[in-house]
Protein backbone atom coordinates (compact mmCIF):
# COMPACT_ATOMS: atom_id res chain seq x y z
CA UNK A 1 0.00 0.00 0.00
CA UNK A 2 1.44 3.31 -1.12
CA UNK A 3 -1.44 5.75 -0.59
CA UNK A 4 -4.46 6.18 1.67
CA UNK A 5 -7.29 8.61 2.23
CA UNK A 6 -8.72 9.15 5.71
CA UNK A 7 -12.18 10.71 5.83
CA UNK A 8 -12.52 12.97 8.87
CA UNK A 9 -9.98 14.57 11.20
CA UNK A 10 -11.30 13.59 14.61
CA UNK A 11 -8.86 12.09 17.10
CA UNK A 12 -9.27 8.66 15.52
CA UNK A 13 -8.69 9.90 11.98
CA UNK A 14 -5.67 11.99 12.95
CA UNK A 15 -4.11 9.17 14.97
CA UNK A 16 -4.59 6.71 12.11
CA UNK A 17 -3.21 9.14 9.54
CA UNK A 18 -0.10 9.76 11.66
CA UNK A 19 0.50 6.03 11.94
CA UNK A 20 0.11 5.48 8.20
CA UNK A 21 2.25 8.45 7.20
CA UNK A 22 4.93 7.41 9.71
CA UNK A 23 5.03 4.01 7.98
CA UNK A 24 5.64 5.60 4.59
CA UNK A 25 2.08 5.52 3.25
CA UNK A 26 1.25 8.83 1.54
CA UNK A 27 -1.88 9.84 3.43
CA UNK A 28 -4.45 12.54 2.79
CA UNK A 29 -7.08 13.54 5.35
CA UNK A 30 -10.26 15.05 3.92
CA UNK A 31 -12.27 17.07 6.47
CA UNK A 32 -15.67 18.61 5.82
CA UNK A 33 -15.42 21.42 8.37
CA UNK A 34 -13.27 24.54 8.36
CA UNK A 35 -11.16 23.27 11.26
CA UNK A 36 -9.76 19.84 12.14
CA UNK A 37 -10.85 17.89 15.20
CA UNK A 38 -14.30 16.49 14.50
CA UNK A 39 -16.06 16.52 17.86
CA UNK A 40 -12.99 18.31 19.23
CA UNK A 41 -13.95 21.49 17.39
CA UNK A 42 -13.63 24.91 19.02
CA UNK A 43 -15.00 28.44 18.84
CA UNK A 44 -13.49 31.82 19.70
CA UNK A 45 -16.07 34.41 20.74
CA UNK A 46 -15.65 37.77 22.46
CA UNK A 47 -12.16 36.84 23.63
CA UNK A 48 -13.23 33.46 25.06
CA UNK A 49 -12.10 30.07 23.72
CA UNK A 50 -14.69 27.30 23.89
CA UNK A 51 -13.79 23.65 23.27
CA UNK A 52 -16.64 21.62 21.85
CA UNK A 53 -15.28 18.57 23.64
CA UNK A 54 -13.88 16.12 24.60
CA UNK A 55 -12.17 17.83 27.52
CA UNK A 56 -11.05 14.92 29.74
CA UNK A 57 -7.66 13.64 28.56
CA UNK A 58 -6.52 10.31 30.00
CA UNK A 59 -3.73 7.88 29.13
CA UNK A 60 -1.37 10.49 27.64
CA UNK A 61 1.01 7.65 26.81
CA UNK A 62 -1.28 6.53 23.96
CA UNK A 63 -0.93 10.02 22.48
CA UNK A 64 2.80 10.31 23.10
CA UNK A 65 3.23 7.13 21.08
CA UNK A 66 2.11 9.01 17.94
CA UNK A 67 5.11 11.32 18.14
CA UNK A 68 7.44 8.53 19.19
CA UNK A 69 6.81 6.77 15.86
CA UNK A 70 9.16 9.32 14.27
CA UNK A 71 11.47 9.86 17.23
CA UNK A 72 9.82 13.08 18.35
CA UNK A 73 8.14 14.14 21.59
CA UNK A 74 4.58 15.35 22.07
CA UNK A 75 5.94 18.15 24.25
CA UNK A 76 7.30 19.82 21.09
CA UNK A 77 3.71 20.62 20.09
CA UNK A 78 1.49 20.18 23.15
CA UNK A 79 1.69 21.00 26.85
CA UNK A 80 -0.46 18.84 29.10
CA UNK A 81 -1.27 20.17 32.57
CA UNK A 82 -2.44 17.83 35.36
CA UNK A 83 -5.96 18.30 36.70
CA UNK A 84 -6.57 17.77 40.42
CA UNK A 85 -8.99 16.71 41.68
CA UNK A 86 -10.02 14.79 38.60
CA UNK A 87 -13.64 15.68 39.35
CA UNK A 88 -15.65 17.17 42.17
CA UNK A 89 -18.96 15.36 42.47
CA UNK A 90 -21.81 17.35 43.96
CA UNK A 91 -25.27 16.18 44.98
CA UNK A 92 -28.42 18.22 45.51
CA UNK A 93 -28.15 17.84 49.30
CA UNK A 94 -24.84 19.77 49.19
CA UNK A 95 -22.51 16.76 49.55
CA UNK A 96 -19.19 17.14 47.73
CA UNK A 97 -16.84 14.30 46.85
CA UNK A 98 -13.38 15.09 45.45
CA UNK A 99 -12.26 12.29 43.19
CA UNK A 100 -8.60 11.85 42.26
CA UNK A 101 -5.68 9.43 42.43
CA UNK A 102 -4.22 10.50 45.77
CA UNK A 103 -5.05 7.26 47.56
CA UNK A 104 -5.03 8.72 51.08
CA UNK A 105 -7.29 11.61 50.15
CA UNK A 106 -9.61 9.42 48.11
CA UNK A 107 -10.08 6.92 50.94
CA UNK A 108 -10.72 9.84 53.29
CA UNK A 109 -13.46 11.07 50.93
CA UNK A 110 -14.93 7.55 50.82
CA UNK A 111 -14.91 7.33 54.61
CA UNK A 112 -16.98 10.51 54.79
CA UNK A 113 -19.69 8.79 52.75
CA UNK A 114 -19.46 5.42 54.50
CA UNK A 115 -16.46 4.21 56.55
CA UNK A 116 -17.39 0.59 55.84
CA UNK A 117 -16.88 1.16 52.11
CA UNK A 118 -13.15 1.90 52.36
CA UNK A 119 -12.32 -1.80 52.35
CA UNK A 120 -14.86 -2.46 49.62
CA UNK A 121 -13.25 0.21 47.48
CA UNK A 122 -9.92 -1.60 47.81
CA UNK A 123 -11.54 -4.75 46.43
CA UNK A 124 -13.15 -2.76 43.61
CA UNK A 125 -9.75 -1.31 42.73
CA UNK A 126 -8.35 -4.84 42.41
CA UNK A 127 -11.25 -5.72 40.11
CA UNK A 128 -10.73 -2.57 38.01
CA UNK A 129 -7.03 -3.39 37.67
CA UNK A 130 -7.92 -6.85 36.34
CA UNK A 131 -10.36 -5.62 33.71
CA UNK A 132 -7.87 -2.91 32.74
CA UNK A 133 -5.24 -5.56 31.99
CA UNK A 134 -7.64 -7.73 30.01
CA UNK A 135 -9.95 -5.16 28.43
CA UNK A 136 -7.54 -2.32 27.68
CA UNK A 137 -3.94 -3.49 27.65
CA UNK A 138 -4.62 -6.86 25.97
CA UNK A 139 -7.74 -6.29 23.85
CA UNK A 140 -8.12 -2.52 23.48
CA UNK A 141 -5.77 -2.13 20.50
CA UNK A 142 -6.48 -5.23 18.42
CA UNK A 143 -9.22 -5.73 15.83
CA UNK A 144 -12.02 -8.27 16.22
CA UNK A 145 -12.72 -9.37 12.65
CA UNK A 146 -14.25 -12.79 13.21
CA UNK A 147 -16.25 -14.57 15.87
CA UNK A 148 -13.29 -16.77 16.74
CA UNK A 149 -11.51 -13.71 18.13
CA UNK A 150 -14.52 -13.11 20.37
CA UNK A 151 -14.47 -16.72 21.55
CA UNK A 152 -10.81 -16.35 22.50
CA UNK A 153 -11.72 -13.34 24.64
CA UNK A 154 -14.58 -15.27 26.27
CA UNK A 155 -12.68 -16.65 29.30
CA UNK A 156 -11.49 -13.17 30.28
CA UNK A 157 -14.98 -11.74 29.86
CA UNK A 158 -16.40 -14.55 31.98
CA UNK A 159 -13.72 -14.20 34.65
CA UNK A 160 -14.68 -10.58 35.22
CA UNK A 161 -18.45 -11.13 34.84
CA UNK A 162 -18.70 -8.84 31.83
CA UNK A 163 -22.42 -9.54 31.58
CA UNK A 164 -22.96 -7.44 34.70
CA UNK A 165 -23.31 -3.69 34.36
CA UNK A 166 -20.74 -1.31 35.78
CA UNK A 167 -23.26 -0.12 38.37
CA UNK A 168 -24.17 -3.69 39.36
CA UNK A 169 -20.52 -4.65 39.75
CA UNK A 170 -19.68 -1.53 41.76
CA UNK A 171 -22.65 -2.33 44.00
CA UNK A 172 -21.09 -5.69 44.86
CA UNK A 173 -18.20 -3.82 46.49
CA UNK A 174 -19.65 -0.68 48.10
CA UNK A 175 -22.96 0.13 49.82
CA UNK A 176 -23.16 3.94 49.73
CA UNK A 177 -25.46 5.00 46.89
CA UNK A 178 -23.41 8.17 46.37
CA UNK A 179 -20.22 6.13 46.11
CA UNK A 180 -21.91 3.75 43.67
CA UNK A 181 -22.66 6.74 41.49
CA UNK A 182 -19.13 8.11 41.93
CA UNK A 183 -17.59 4.84 40.72
CA UNK A 184 -19.99 4.24 37.82
CA UNK A 185 -20.71 7.61 36.18
CA UNK A 186 -17.61 7.40 33.94
CA UNK A 187 -19.42 5.33 31.33
CA UNK A 188 -21.56 8.39 30.58
CA UNK A 189 -18.41 10.09 29.27
CA UNK A 190 -18.22 7.47 26.50
CA UNK A 191 -21.96 7.27 25.83
CA UNK A 192 -22.79 4.34 28.07
CA UNK A 193 -25.56 3.87 30.62
CA UNK A 194 -23.96 2.77 33.92
CA UNK A 195 -26.97 0.50 34.44
CA UNK A 196 -26.42 -1.46 31.22
CA UNK A 197 -22.82 -0.89 30.07
CA UNK A 198 -20.59 -3.93 30.59
CA UNK A 199 -18.61 -4.07 33.83
CA UNK A 200 -15.48 -4.22 31.67
CA UNK A 201 -15.76 -0.42 31.53
CA UNK A 202 -14.75 -0.29 35.19
CA UNK A 203 -11.29 -0.20 33.65
CA UNK A 204 -11.75 3.57 33.23
CA UNK A 205 -11.19 3.98 36.97
CA UNK A 206 -7.83 2.22 36.74
CA UNK A 207 -6.94 4.12 33.56
CA UNK A 208 -7.45 7.45 35.30
CA UNK A 209 -5.85 6.38 38.53
CA UNK A 210 -2.63 5.25 36.85
CA UNK A 211 -2.36 7.79 34.04
CA UNK A 212 -4.01 10.82 35.63
CA UNK A 213 -6.41 13.34 34.11
CA UNK A 214 -4.91 16.09 31.97
CA UNK A 215 -5.82 19.23 30.08
CA UNK A 216 -4.07 20.57 26.98
CA UNK A 217 -2.88 24.11 27.60
CA UNK A 218 -4.86 26.37 25.29
CA UNK A 219 -7.69 23.82 25.14
CA UNK A 220 -8.27 20.42 23.60
CA UNK A 221 -8.05 22.20 20.26
CA UNK A 222 -4.30 22.65 20.87
CA UNK A 223 -3.90 18.89 21.16
CA UNK A 224 -5.66 18.60 17.80
CA UNK A 225 -3.37 21.29 16.37
CA UNK A 226 -0.34 19.41 17.71
CA UNK A 227 -1.45 16.18 16.03
CA UNK A 228 -1.96 18.07 12.77
CA UNK A 229 1.55 19.55 13.11
CA UNK A 230 3.04 16.09 13.60
CA UNK A 231 1.09 14.72 10.62
CA UNK A 232 2.06 17.52 8.26
CA UNK A 233 5.73 17.68 9.21
CA UNK A 234 6.16 14.04 8.15
CA UNK A 235 4.51 14.73 4.77
CA UNK A 236 0.79 14.19 5.38
CA UNK A 237 -1.79 16.31 3.57
CA UNK A 238 -4.87 17.79 5.29
CA UNK A 239 -7.72 19.19 3.17
CA UNK A 240 -10.31 21.28 5.05
CA UNK A 241 -13.76 22.53 4.14
CA UNK A 242 -14.53 20.02 1.37
CA UNK A 243 -16.81 17.18 2.49
CA UNK A 244 -16.49 13.73 0.97
CA UNK A 245 -19.75 12.94 -0.81
CA UNK A 246 -18.95 9.47 -2.14
CA UNK A 247 -16.59 6.56 -1.62
CA UNK A 248 -16.06 5.09 -5.06
CA UNK A 249 -15.93 1.32 -5.44
CA UNK A 250 -15.24 -1.06 -8.30
CA UNK A 251 -16.23 -4.63 -7.65
CA UNK A 252 -15.08 -5.44 -4.13
CA UNK A 253 -12.52 -2.63 -3.95
CA UNK A 254 -12.68 0.98 -2.81
CA UNK A 255 -10.90 3.09 -5.41
CA UNK A 256 -11.11 6.63 -4.05
CA UNK A 257 -13.30 9.43 -2.79
CA UNK A 258 -15.20 12.29 -4.41
CA UNK A 259 -15.65 15.59 -2.60
CA UNK A 260 -18.39 18.20 -2.73
CA UNK A 261 -15.96 20.51 -4.50
CA UNK A 262 -15.66 18.00 -7.33
CA UNK A 263 -12.23 16.63 -6.44
CA UNK A 264 -11.55 12.92 -6.96
CA UNK A 265 -8.74 11.41 -4.88
CA UNK A 266 -7.70 7.88 -5.73
CA UNK A 267 -5.89 5.72 -3.20
CA UNK A 268 -4.91 2.16 -2.43
CA UNK A 269 -6.99 2.20 0.75
CA UNK A 270 -9.79 4.28 2.25
CA UNK A 271 -10.42 4.72 5.97
CA UNK A 272 -13.38 6.58 7.37
CA UNK A 273 -13.53 8.39 10.68
CA UNK A 274 -16.96 9.73 9.76
CA UNK A 275 -20.14 8.60 11.48
CA UNK A 276 -20.64 4.90 10.70
CA UNK A 277 -24.23 5.25 9.46
CA UNK A 278 -23.28 8.26 7.31
CA UNK A 279 -20.37 6.28 5.88
CA UNK A 280 -22.45 3.26 4.89
CA UNK A 281 -25.79 4.93 4.04
CA UNK A 282 -24.57 8.08 2.29
CA UNK A 283 -20.95 7.70 1.20
CA UNK A 284 -21.49 4.12 0.00
CA UNK A 285 -25.06 4.58 -1.22
CA UNK A 286 -24.41 2.76 -4.52
CA UNK A 287 -22.77 -0.29 -2.95
CA UNK A 288 -24.94 -3.37 -2.46
CA UNK A 289 -23.08 -4.81 0.53
CA UNK A 290 -23.16 -1.39 2.22
CA UNK A 291 -26.96 -1.31 1.90
CA UNK A 292 -27.15 -4.61 3.76
CA UNK A 293 -24.93 -3.16 6.49
CA UNK A 294 -27.23 -0.13 6.77
CA UNK A 295 -30.15 -2.47 7.44
CA UNK A 296 -28.21 -4.03 10.32
CA UNK A 297 -27.04 -0.68 11.68
CA UNK A 298 -30.60 0.63 11.77
CA UNK A 299 -31.45 -2.11 14.27
CA UNK A 300 -28.59 -1.19 16.61
CA UNK A 301 -28.85 0.86 19.78
CA UNK A 302 -27.24 4.29 19.66
CA UNK A 303 -25.86 6.35 22.51
CA UNK A 304 -27.70 9.47 23.63
CA UNK A 305 -26.99 12.96 22.47
CA UNK A 306 -25.82 15.95 24.48
CA UNK A 307 -27.06 19.45 25.11
CA UNK A 308 -24.15 21.78 25.86
CA UNK A 309 -24.34 25.37 27.09
CA UNK A 310 -21.14 27.37 26.53
CA UNK A 311 -20.83 30.60 28.49
CA UNK A 312 -18.20 33.21 29.27
CA UNK A 313 -18.73 35.26 32.42
CA UNK A 314 -17.24 38.11 34.42
CA UNK A 315 -15.19 37.07 37.44
CA UNK A 316 -12.88 34.22 38.34
CA UNK A 317 -13.86 31.18 40.38
CA UNK A 318 -10.89 29.45 42.06
CA UNK A 319 -13.32 27.50 44.24
CA UNK A 320 -14.90 25.72 41.27
CA UNK A 321 -12.57 22.93 40.06
CA UNK A 322 -11.83 22.13 36.44
CA UNK A 323 -14.34 19.26 36.22
CA UNK A 324 -17.54 18.94 38.23
CA UNK A 325 -20.44 16.51 38.09
CA UNK A 326 -23.64 18.05 39.40
CA UNK A 327 -25.91 15.09 40.07
CA UNK A 328 -29.64 15.64 39.91
CA UNK A 329 -32.17 14.24 42.39
CA UNK A 330 -32.44 10.96 40.43
CA UNK A 331 -29.82 8.62 39.02
CA UNK A 332 -31.35 5.39 37.72
CA UNK A 333 -34.66 7.04 36.81
CA UNK A 334 -32.97 9.80 34.85
CA UNK A 335 -30.87 7.26 32.97
CA UNK A 336 -34.02 5.34 32.07
CA UNK A 337 -35.56 8.53 30.70
CA UNK A 338 -32.49 9.27 28.57
CA UNK A 339 -31.64 5.79 27.29
CA UNK A 340 -34.95 3.95 27.19
CA UNK A 341 -38.10 6.04 27.19
CA UNK A 342 -36.72 9.08 25.39
CA UNK A 343 -38.10 11.60 27.87
CA UNK A 344 -36.59 15.05 28.30
CA UNK A 345 -36.91 15.14 32.07
CA UNK A 346 -37.61 18.12 34.27
CA UNK A 347 -34.48 17.23 36.25
CA UNK A 348 -31.01 16.58 34.86
CA UNK A 349 -27.42 15.89 35.80
CA UNK A 350 -24.65 18.12 34.50
CA UNK A 351 -20.98 17.89 33.68
CA UNK A 352 -19.51 21.35 34.29
CA UNK A 353 -16.25 22.21 32.56
CA UNK A 354 -14.27 25.17 33.97
CA UNK A 355 -10.99 25.27 32.03
CA UNK A 356 -9.89 28.76 33.09
CA UNK A 357 -9.18 27.52 36.61
CA UNK A 358 -6.31 25.59 34.97
CA UNK A 359 -5.57 27.90 32.03
CA UNK A 360 -6.72 31.52 32.53
CA UNK A 361 -5.64 32.34 28.99
CA UNK A 362 -8.89 30.86 27.64
CA UNK A 363 -10.79 34.00 28.70
CA UNK A 364 -10.11 37.74 28.90
CA UNK A 365 -8.41 38.85 32.11
CA UNK A 366 -10.78 38.70 35.05
CA UNK A 367 -13.23 36.43 33.21
CA UNK A 368 -13.96 32.70 33.04
CA UNK A 369 -14.90 30.15 30.41
CA UNK A 370 -17.40 27.37 31.20
CA UNK A 371 -19.60 24.83 29.59
CA UNK A 372 -22.41 22.80 31.15
CA UNK A 373 -23.31 19.51 29.47
CA UNK A 374 -26.47 17.49 29.96
CA UNK A 375 -27.00 14.03 28.41
CA UNK A 376 -30.31 13.98 26.52
CA UNK A 377 -32.10 11.39 24.36
CA UNK A 378 -31.03 11.16 20.75
CA UNK A 379 -33.38 12.39 18.07
CA UNK A 380 -34.65 8.91 17.28
CA UNK A 381 -36.17 8.72 20.75
CA UNK A 382 -36.97 12.42 21.11
CA UNK A 383 -37.74 13.87 17.65
CA UNK A 384 -38.57 17.38 18.80
CA UNK A 385 -37.71 20.83 17.46
CA UNK A 386 -34.49 21.84 19.19
CA UNK A 387 -34.76 25.38 17.83
CA UNK A 388 -37.76 25.77 20.14
CA UNK A 389 -36.59 23.63 23.06
CA UNK A 390 -32.96 24.79 23.10
CA UNK A 391 -33.42 28.28 24.58
CA UNK A 392 -35.73 26.89 27.28
CA UNK A 393 -33.31 24.15 28.32
CA UNK A 394 -30.37 26.54 28.14
CA UNK A 395 -32.01 28.83 30.71
CA UNK A 396 -32.92 25.92 32.98
CA UNK A 397 -29.33 24.70 32.95
CA UNK A 398 -27.89 28.14 33.67
CA UNK A 399 -30.47 28.57 36.46
CA UNK A 400 -29.27 25.31 38.02
CA UNK A 401 -25.60 26.31 37.84
CA UNK A 402 -26.61 29.62 39.43
CA UNK A 403 -28.57 27.94 42.19
CA UNK A 404 -25.75 25.57 43.10
CA UNK A 405 -22.58 27.57 42.36
CA UNK A 406 -22.83 31.09 40.90
CA UNK A 407 -25.93 32.90 42.28
CA UNK A 408 -25.77 35.95 39.97
CA UNK A 409 -24.74 34.01 36.87
CA UNK A 410 -27.19 35.73 34.52
CA UNK A 411 -25.83 39.17 35.44
CA UNK A 412 -22.26 38.01 34.79
CA UNK A 413 -22.73 36.45 31.35
CA UNK A 414 -20.72 38.15 28.59
CA UNK A 415 -21.41 35.61 25.85
CA UNK A 416 -23.29 32.32 25.59
CA UNK A 417 -24.57 29.81 23.06
CA UNK A 418 -25.73 26.21 23.07
CA UNK A 419 -25.08 23.09 21.02
CA UNK A 420 -27.99 20.66 20.61
CA UNK A 421 -28.59 17.15 19.17
CA UNK A 422 -29.66 18.76 15.88
CA UNK A 423 -26.21 20.38 15.68
CA UNK A 424 -24.50 16.99 16.10
CA UNK A 425 -26.65 15.71 13.23
CA UNK A 426 -26.00 18.72 10.98
CA UNK A 427 -22.33 19.46 11.67
CA UNK A 428 -21.07 15.91 12.20
CA UNK A 429 -23.56 13.79 10.21
CA UNK A 430 -24.17 11.98 13.50
CA UNK A 431 -26.96 9.43 13.14
CA UNK A 432 -29.98 10.71 15.08
CA UNK A 433 -27.68 13.29 16.68
CA UNK A 434 -25.96 10.61 18.76
CA UNK A 435 -22.89 12.05 20.47
CA UNK A 436 -20.95 8.76 20.82
CA UNK A 437 -22.17 6.49 17.98
CA UNK A 438 -23.18 2.94 18.98
CA UNK A 439 -24.15 2.47 22.62
CA UNK A 440 -21.36 0.50 24.37
CA UNK A 441 -23.34 -2.50 25.57
CA UNK A 442 -21.79 -5.99 25.59
CA UNK A 443 -23.72 -7.11 22.48
CA UNK A 444 -22.35 -4.09 20.58
CA UNK A 445 -18.73 -4.42 21.69
CA UNK A 446 -15.60 -5.94 20.13
CA UNK A 447 -16.67 -8.34 17.31
CA UNK A 448 -20.26 -7.08 17.61
CA UNK A 449 -19.22 -3.50 16.87
CA UNK A 450 -18.54 -2.18 13.35
CA UNK A 451 -15.37 -3.97 12.28
CA UNK A 452 -12.16 -2.02 11.77
CA UNK A 453 -12.05 -3.48 8.25
CA UNK A 454 -15.16 -3.94 6.15
CA UNK A 455 -16.20 -7.56 5.64
CA UNK A 456 -16.95 -7.18 1.91
CA UNK A 457 -14.60 -4.40 0.77
CA UNK A 458 -11.15 -5.48 1.97
CA UNK A 459 -9.43 -2.13 1.47
CA UNK A 460 -12.11 -0.11 3.29
CA UNK A 461 -11.39 0.57 6.96
CA UNK A 462 -13.09 2.21 9.91
CA UNK A 463 -11.72 4.18 12.84
CA UNK A 464 -13.32 6.13 15.67
CA UNK A 465 -16.14 5.77 18.17
CA UNK A 466 -18.32 3.45 16.06
CA UNK A 467 -15.70 0.73 15.76
CA UNK A 468 -13.71 -1.26 18.33
CA UNK A 469 -12.98 -0.38 21.10
CA UNK A 470 -15.34 2.64 21.25
CA UNK A 471 -15.62 6.28 22.24
CA UNK A 472 -13.37 8.53 24.33
CA UNK A 473 -9.88 9.72 23.43
CA UNK A 474 -8.08 6.51 24.52
CA UNK A 475 -10.77 4.46 22.75
CA UNK A 476 -10.56 6.15 19.38
CA UNK A 477 -6.77 6.39 19.52
CA UNK A 478 -6.79 2.67 20.32
CA UNK A 479 -9.05 2.05 17.32
CA UNK A 480 -6.49 3.86 15.17
CA UNK A 481 -3.77 1.52 16.40
CA UNK A 482 -5.91 -1.53 15.65
CA UNK A 483 -6.90 -0.25 12.21
CA UNK A 484 -3.36 0.77 11.30
CA UNK A 485 -2.14 -2.73 12.13
CA UNK A 486 -4.65 -4.13 9.64
CA UNK A 487 -3.80 -1.60 6.93
CA UNK A 488 -0.08 -2.18 7.33
CA UNK A 489 -0.60 -5.93 7.66
CA UNK A 490 1.09 -6.07 11.05
CA UNK A 491 -1.52 -8.09 12.92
Amino acid sequence: MKSAVVIGSGFGGLALAIRLQSAGVQTTIVESRDKPGGRAYYWERDGFTFDAGPTVITDPACLEELWGLTGRSMSEDVTLDPVSPFYRLNWVDGTNFDYGNDDTLLRSEIAKLNPDDVAGYGRFLDYAAGVYREGYERLGHVAFLDFASMVKAGPSLAKYQAWNSVYAMVSKFVKSEKLRQALSFHTLLVGGNPMTTSAIYALIHKLERDGGVWFARGGTNRLVAGMVAQFERIGGVLRLGDPVTRIETLGDRATGVVTKGGLTIQADAIATNADIMHSYRDLLADNRSARRTVDRLERKRYSPSLFVVHFGIKGTWPGIPHHMILFGPRYKGLLTDIYDTGVLSEDFSLYLHHPTVTDPGLAPEGHSTFYALAPVPHMGKFPMNWDEIGPILEKRILDEVGRRLIPDIHDRIVTKFHYAPSDFATDLNAHMGSAFSLEPILTQSAYFRVHNRDDSIPNLYFVGAGTHPGAGIPGVVGSAKATAALMLDRR
